[in-house]
């Protein structure tokens, strides 16, 4: 049977209500992550709490946009690249949910720094690795919006940058509490802090890969170190 020109633009007007959706979810997730590091680092809980609000909207966006894919399953049988782009978009927004997620977990940490006075220094190294994962999610969903791969690897590249960055950051904190006890709080909520940010940027590597797929119908190569180093870090324990 051959798709009538009705049915063609029902499909159409589907698969853009899903672009529409994701470019959504992504703005709000996007907007999330940039309000979390940046509550943290002024130590704006006014600014957490909104974060942890918006968790329930994107929360909202996924369901009614897997809501809409099983509609279209059902009532579309899509085929091939149509089939490929519907699964890859309901793996995005599971992505974009979980980065909104781990936003609003360093948003739920921002009132026990905050009243720790020493906290001002310890959060820049945070920020820093908040830019380089804000960065990377800016990029992956630039390309879903352009359909452009040009630029996919540099964004797995970029994994790896923060991935080292967190190593270090990881040193650096477990230092800071072996110097001085008073710093173990602070310290312990931040090391938190920076494990969301890294698992951030590992979602949006995730997006990049299923951008590929949706635009070349490739995968990309499964080789990709996903972890940090800091399991390999020894710490010399002070002189008693």
């Amino acid at each position: 049977m051959v798709p009538t020109n009705h049915t063609v633009k029902s499909f159409d007007d589907d698969m853009k209500f899903l672009a529409h959706k994701i470019a959504e979810m992504g703005g709000l997730a996007e907007r999330m992550v940039e309000n979390s590091i940046s509550a943290l680092v002024k130590s704006d809980i006014q600014l957490a709490q909104k974060v942890i609000a918006d968790d329930l909207i994107l929360d909202e966006a996924e369901a009614l946009l897997d809501e809409k894919v099983v509609l279209i399953i059902a009532q579309r049988q899509p085929m091939a690249a149509d089939l490929r782009e519907v699964f890859s978009t309901i793996r995005i927004a599971t992505d974009l949910e979980r980065i909104g997620d781990l936003a609003k977990n360093i948003a739920k940490r921002v009132v026990a720094i905050s009243e720790r006075s020493n906290s001002v220094n310890l959060v820049r190294g945070i920020e820093h690795l908040g830019d380089l994962a804000l960065a990377q999610l800016k990029e992956v969903l630039d390309a879903f919006g352009s359909r452009s791969v040009t630029r996919i690897n540099m964004v797995r590249d970029r994994d790896d940058e923060i991935d080292a960055m967190y190593t270090s950051l990881f040193r650096e904190l477990l230092t800071y509490m072996m110097e001085d006890p008073r710093n173990i709080t602070t310290c312990t909520h931040l090391l938190f802090c920076a494990k969301n940010v890294e698992r951030i940027g590992d979602h949006a590597t995730n997006i990049a890969e299923s951008v590929y797929y949706i635009v070349t119908g490739e995968r990309l190569s499964t080789f990709r170190p996903k972890e940090d180093k800091t399991h390999r870090i020894v710490v010399d324990e002070p002189n008693a």
